[in-house]
C-alpha cells in the first residue's frame, strides 16, 4: 500500500504559477511511473504529465512548455511546477503512481488538490 498526499493547490490569477507536491509514504526510487492527472467539472480525468523512474518527463500538448514535472527521490516526492496558468487549467489535480511488485501491477491515487485559475 502506498499513501499519496498532494498539496500546493489554490486560487491564482491567469498568468500566475503554482507548484504541486505529492509525497509518497514509501521510497519512489523503484516506482516505474509517477504521474499527474486532472479532472475538470463535467470532463474525464486526463493525464497531464508523468515522469519515469529514469527521470524522463512527458506532457500533454496543452501544458507543454508551461508545466514541469520532477521528482526528488530523497524526499519521496514528485512535483508539478505550473507556470503561465490559464483558466482552462482549472481542475482537481491527482497524483498517481504505477509500479510492479513481484510481477503484479500496483497503482495508487492521491486524494486530489484543487487548482482554480481566474481570468
Amino acid at each position: 500500500q502506498v499513501q499519496l498526499v498532494e498539496s500546493g493547490g489554490g486560487l491564482v490569477q491567469a498568468g500566475g504559477s503554482l507548484r504541486l507536491s505529492c509525497a509518497a509514504s514509501r521510497s519512489i526510487f523503484s516506482i516505474n511511473v509517477m504521474s499527474w492527472y486532472r479532472q475538470a467539472p463535467g470532463k474525464q480525468r486526463e493525464l497531464v504529465a508523468r515522469v519515469t523512474s529514469g527521470g524522463s518527463p512527458n506532457y500533454v500538448d496543452s501544458v507543454e512548455g508551461r508545466f514541469t514535472v520532477s521528482k526528488d527521490n530523497a524526499k519521496n516526492t514528485v512535483y508539478l511546477q505550473m507556470n503561465n496558468l490559464k483558466p482552462e487549467d482549472t481542475a482537481v489535480y491527482y497524483c498517481n503512481v504505477l509500479f510492479y511488485e513481484q510481477l503484479e501491477r500496483r497503482e495508487y491515487w492521491g486524494q486530489g488538490t484543487q487548482v482554480t485559475v481566474s481570468s
